[in-house]
């Protein structure tokens, strides 16, 4: 037997290829079905099934490309309802893999399809459990995302994911490694750890979710402090359920070199959005207007998700020469699937073309530290709530980057305003929407947060 976790650390999702006599099985798949087929050919082993664990909201998954291209079957827990072939396993239902077993142990309460597939080895002994989002490590998946009834409220969801939790997955043995499709990072759930697996029993021991907390604790716990879930879940989730275009497809529309004046042609033509994936320096130095940037290089497909409204919308890339697919391929595991090209030769070929170019103003957390003392001077913090409640600077107002389509309509177009992040990432890609939408005279504080604490600016907060 040999499992292996394929952990995607922008998306913070683990997927798992297991194999046993011949035969393999893939739990959760991203999209890009080429890795699973790649790794059970050098293998010399066919793919008998995809397992998926629910109707995942945050990323779009690989099972019916799968399926298709390997005979493989698609397998979903109790209750789900899809629009291709699938098979609905009962509960306790078990699936042969070479010599192993999975069970699939319906867990409802993440959402009302979910399930727990436990591995069984060659001895029948339990070995694991893929949980999805019914536990992870350090937390459980929030009870939020089910379709609205008055049976999938999210007090009602708490409580049965309570009792799956209670009846399914702790009478199981100590010793049983946990795979969660999830770690720290992803917003399926609240406090998930930077770990992707541990033993059971270290779970019952560590997370709240697996103590001896009450019912009514419980559902407390999962249905406080939880911010909205990001605007493309549940359109993932449909996603999922209905079946999408191959990545075949999604690639071939999408990896068309064009030049300067068939790009600008494009944009000014087609009502696609510009997007820019370089790095905060680079976007500064030099865009092409009205272009938003979001950098590949940070939580380019969450925020890609939270912040483009639209899923069809056409997209055209500016990208670092030789990350073109990876572009294309990242923004199709979050359902945008519509990019029409990218720009041959990147921004050197737009300045050689003599395209027009616009440009971020930047400032030095000492050179904001020397206006500090100037009459309304306006300093937005772009991080979350809980970050800018944990501390902030003191002449900040928090403005949360996951929000910026409510706030941006209080804005004065006339006046400056200083953003600052964590870092740097966030508050370019707030800096990039405010200028696309005719602010001019917005200022990007280099460094973020670290480095104006470091400047001397005073602080407060729950730190």
């Amino acid at each position: 037997m040999k499992i292996e976790q394929i952990y995607t650390g922008c998306l913070a999702q683990g997927a798992y290829y297991i194999e046993s006599d011949g035969e393999a099985a893939i739990v959760d798949p991203l999209r890009e079905t080429a890795p699973y087929i790649e790794k059970a050919k050098q293998n010399n082993v066919k793919i008998k099934y995809v397992f998926e664990t629910h109707f995942h909201a945050d990323f779009v998954s690989g099972h019916v490309d799968l399926a298709q291209k390997t005979g493989a079957e698609i397998v979903y827990g109790p209750t789900a309802e899809t629009g291709f072939d699938a098979h609905i396993a009962k509960d306790n239902e078990e699936f042969k893999v070479g010599k192993i077993i999975i069970k699939a142990l319906h867990t409802p309460g993440h959402t009302p399809e979910s399930t727990t597939y436990l591995c069984l080895d060659e001895n029948e002994k339990p070995y694991c459990i893929f949980t999805g989002d019914t536990l992870f490590i350090g937390d459980v998946g929030r009870p939020d995302l089910a379709q609205k009834s008055t049976e999938t409220t999210p007090e009602a969801m708490a409580a049965a994911l309570y009792d799956s939790l209670r009846e399914k997955i702790m009478p199981l043995p100590n010793d049983v490694i946990v795979y969660p499709a999830h770690g720290a990072g992803s917003a399926c759930g609240k406090n998930m750890s930077k770990e992707t697996f541990d033993t059971l029993g270290n779970q019952k021991e560590t997370n709240y979710a697996l103590s001896d907390i009450s019912k009514s604790d419980f559902i407390k716990e999962l249905t406080t402090n939880i911010l909205p879930p990001p605007q493309y879940f549940p359109k993932n989730a449909k996603m999922n359920k209905e079946g999408i275009d191959t990545m075949d497809e999604v690639f071939e529309r999408g990896l068309n070199a064009l030049s300067p004046d068939e790009f600008e042609l494009a944009a000014n033509t087609t009502g696609a959005l510009i997007l820019d994936v370089r790095s905060p320096e680079d976007f500064s130095n030099g865009f092409i207007p009205n272009a938003i940037f979001i950098g590949l290089d940070g939580s380019f497909a969450p925020w890609v998700g939270a912040l483009v409204t639209d899923l069809k919308q056409p997209l055209l890339l500016v990208v670092e020469d030789g990350r073109e697919e990876e572009t294309v391929k990242r923004l199709a595991r979050v359902g945008y699937d519509f990019t029409m090209g990218y720009l041959k030769g990147g921004m050197l070929a737009w300045k050689k073309a003599g395209k027009e170019i616009d440009k971020v103003k930047t400032i030095s957390a000492d050179e904001l530290k020397n206006l500090k003392d100037k009459k309304n001077l306006q300093v937005f913090d772009v991080r979350k709530p809980s970050e800018f409640e944990a501390e902030h600077l003191k002449i900040t107002e928090n403005q949360p980057l996951d929000f910026i389509n409510d706030w941006t309509n209080n804005f004065d177009k006339q006046k400056p305003y200083y953003l600052h992040c964590a870092g740097g990432y966030r508050s370019m890609i707030s800096s990039s929407i405010l200028k696309a939408r005719g602010f001019e005279d917005i200022i990007n504080v280099n460094g973020g947060f670290a480095a104006l604490k470091d400047a001397g600016f005073e602080t407060v907060g729950n730190h």
